[in-house]
């Protein structure tokens, strides 16, 4: 039998006994081989993952039940795994091997998933263009010469390239979305706190999110059910979407944007209203302030994080990553307390917004994939750096903590383009509603 194509193919075939996990970990490992150059992954799935595939062979044969049960999940190489090296994409951690695991990898276990090695990640996930100095610098699948985003880019590769049937990742200022988004995936950021951070390395400690990267909204929706032991994805398919207010964000902070990414969202509002859903234009002037907000934040509690090995160790850490810690040990208290004041502010903002609309819909990321080493977006009237206009869209959401949801919707030169779903708090059902219908309209 051919290769499932998505999660809930995969779990479906093993479930029907027309594939073996060992089947299955064969075939992915064969071509993560074959794909070494992308460097998705830190550690490679490797004996450990067949003998849980052969466990997980015995279970089914016992007809036993698992949402997962052998289904292989890569997991990004900031969550402890028991027995299996977490190295957090560090030169610092690059020989730790943790006896126990974080929490969400023992809920994939739980729901018996195999552990399907380590994904590349920009260094202790601060960063959003996988260009890691220790471990190579990853490259996106839809083209060897650009960038695929970070943190997460690593797993976004790895979903995309057909090197596993899902994977997790990591989201603190978008490294969920971001590759997502750049790769051409769908990745969740849930609200903040619907899933557990035990054992993930911390980079800002209000602002870090868990979250699957999948090749569809259905894999998206299993895998954060079993994840969180919620019912979104069920509650998803009973969404009724005619008539739900579509907010599609016209402000400041959108602009500058990517001709062909505009393009792109207006086609997506127009399908939506053909289908029924009442799209209107809506501002959040309040979102201009979110840049420096999320700037302050970040940077006291990454060097918060790290105080200890950035001041024993600093030339341990990849150029970039520690300068932003050492930038980040300079932030006063007083301005960490304006910013969460001014954070305070623009989470009251976005309460307000969802009196009046059930889903923001806005870019994920105001351009497609850039070159691998690029430092400047060049637009018509200024020049931007590339980080920041990768995290201009996306770190708003986790500063406020609610859900995010990147959907491919079209392409710019042969490059995906992602479309941001924002939701209230605790209604990932409706989120993810809206994705699937997203993701009809872009196949049609």
């Amino acid at each position: 039998m051919a290769r499932p194509a998505s999660l809930a193919e995969a779990a479906a075939a093993l479930r029907r006994r027309t594939i073996s996990p060992l089947e299955l970990v064969d075939a992915y490992q064969k071509r993560i081989e074959q794909a070494a150059d992308l460097r998705a992954f830190i550690t490679p799935p490797g004996e450990q993952a067949r003998r849980e595939a052969r466990r997980a062979q015995q279970r089914l044969a016992r007809g036993e039940a698992g949402a997962l049960l052998g289904v292989p999940i890569a997991i990004k190489d900031l969550f402890a795994t028991r027995g299996l090296r977490t190295t957090a994409g560090s030169r610092l951690l690059r020989d730790w091997v943790p006896s126990t695991d974080a929490a969400l990898v023992g809920r994939l276990r739980a729901a018996g998933a195999v552990i399907f090695g380590k994904t590349n990640l920009h260094e202790f996930a601060y960063g959003v263009t996988n260009a890691n100095p220790w471990w190579g610098v990853a490259r996106n699948p839809r083209d060897l010469r650009r960038s695929p985003g970070g943190s997460s880019g690593g797993s976004a590769i790895a979903v995309v390239a057909d090197l596993c049937a899902a994977a997790l990742g990591s989201d603190t200022g978008g490294s969920i979305r971001i590759p997502a988004s750049l790769c051409g995936c769908v990745g969740l950021k849930p609200t903040y706190g619907a899933l557990p951070l035990e054992g993930v390395i911390p980079l800002g400690w209000s602002l870090d999110h868990a979250g699957p990267l999948t090749r569809t909204i259905e894999d998206a929706g299993i895998l954060f059910d079993a994840l969180s032991g919620g019912r979104a994805w069920k509650q998803a398919q009973r969404v009724a979407l005619r008539g739900l207010r579509v907010g599609l964000l016209h402000d400041s902070i959108i602009q500058p944007l990517q001709p062909g990414v505009s393009s792109q969202v207006d086609r997506a509002a127009a399908a939506l209203r053909r289908y029924g859903l009442r799209v209107r234009d809506v501002r959040l002037p309040e979102m201009a302030w979110t840049v420096a907000t999320q700037l302050v934040t970040l940077r006291a509690e990454a060097s918060a994080a790290h105080a200890r090995w950035i001041r024993a160790r600093p030339r341990a850490y990849g150029p970039d990553v520690r300068i932003r810690l050492q930038l980040g040990a300079l932030v006063s208290g007083a301005d960490y307390v304006v910013a969460q004041r001014m954070r305070a502010k623009i989470v009251g903002a976005v309460r307000r917004l969802f009196d009046d609309i059930d889903i923001l819909l806005l870019p994920t990321t105001p351009i497609t994939a850039p070159v691998v080493g690029e430092r400047m977006v060049r637009w018509r009237t200024r020049e931007e750096p590339v980080d920041g206009a990768l995290v201009r869209l996306t770190a708003p959401f986790n500063l406020t903590g609610v859900p995010a949801l990147s959907v491919p919707y079209g392409e710019v030169s042969g490059m995906p383009v992602g479309l941001q779903l924002v939701g209230r708090w605790n209604d990932e059902a409706r989120v993810l509603a809206v994705g699937r219908l997203i993701e009809a309209l872009a196949s049609r």
